[in-house]
């Protein structure tokens, strides 16, 4: 069995009458609205920078999904900074790396959650050239893999102007989410990271801005 976590980083399941588990309620449905009419099941959660929330986000982005019945798998691509493992409670001693070195079989590496609908994939141990193997062809074939498993695919990723990891995920993903710590990120930053993307050629679903007082909430209604 999974180990329960204690973790605040899941607020789904801390506390799910909570404002901040509504937010994320109302940021599945936003981001439904905003894919109308085109499939969007594997999307790539990112930041500008470190600590702004895009962990946090993603995983409680999967849980929220998981809650109205989508089967979801939860991904940690961030190879060099792992924490998905650790907001569930587990070890990170199998993963993502032992499919895309080794081609380990799926069953063998995806874990579930104590939430139902909701597994999780770990990154594994720590590889070198982890944007090589984020780029590889053994990336693709697992998104292939997941997307016929899975309702939804989070990808949790580095933040995009420090590594190229993130673009890499976001051009293989169908939409990727930008996490914005309001109050953090400089104008000139938050264009810099959009121009990133859309040189890329990702699909940008939109921006949620992190860390809005309630003060300030009404601006970005």
């Amino acid at each position: 069995m999974p180990k329960p976590s204690n973790n605040s980083t899941i607020m789904m399941q801390v506390h799910p009458d909570s404002s901040t588990s509504e937010a994320y309620r109302s940021l599945r449905f936003n981001i439904e609205c905003s894919v109308f009419g085109r499939e969007a099941k594997t999307i790539t959660i990112t930041s500008s920078g470190r600590g702004e929330g895009k962990t946090t986000t993603a995983v409680n982005l999967a849980v929220a999904y998981a809650q109205i019945g989508k089967k979801v798998i939860l991904l940690d691509a961030d190879l060099r900074n792992p924490s998905i493992h650790l907001a569930f409670g587990e070890d990170n001693g199998i993963g993502l790396t032992n499919y895309l070195v080794n081609r380990n079989a799926l069953d063998g590496i995806i874990r579930e959650t104590i939430i139902e609908n909701l597994s999780i994939l770990t990154t594994g141990p720590v590889q070198q050239n982890p944007s090589s193997l984020l780029a590889s062809k053994s990336m693709d074939d697992l998104l292939v893999e997941l997307r016929a498993k899975y309702d939804m695919v989070i990808v949790d990723t580095p933040s995009v102007l420090t590594l190229t990891d993130a673009k890499i995920m976001a051009t293989k993903c169908d939409g990727v989410l930008l996490i914005v710590e309001y109050g953090k990120v400089k104008r000139g930053a938050a264009k810099k990271v959009k121009e990133e993307l859309m040189l890329a050629k990702a699909k940008l679903i939109g921006v949620v801005m992190n860390e809005i007082k309630d003060h300030h909430a009404e601006t970005y209604l």
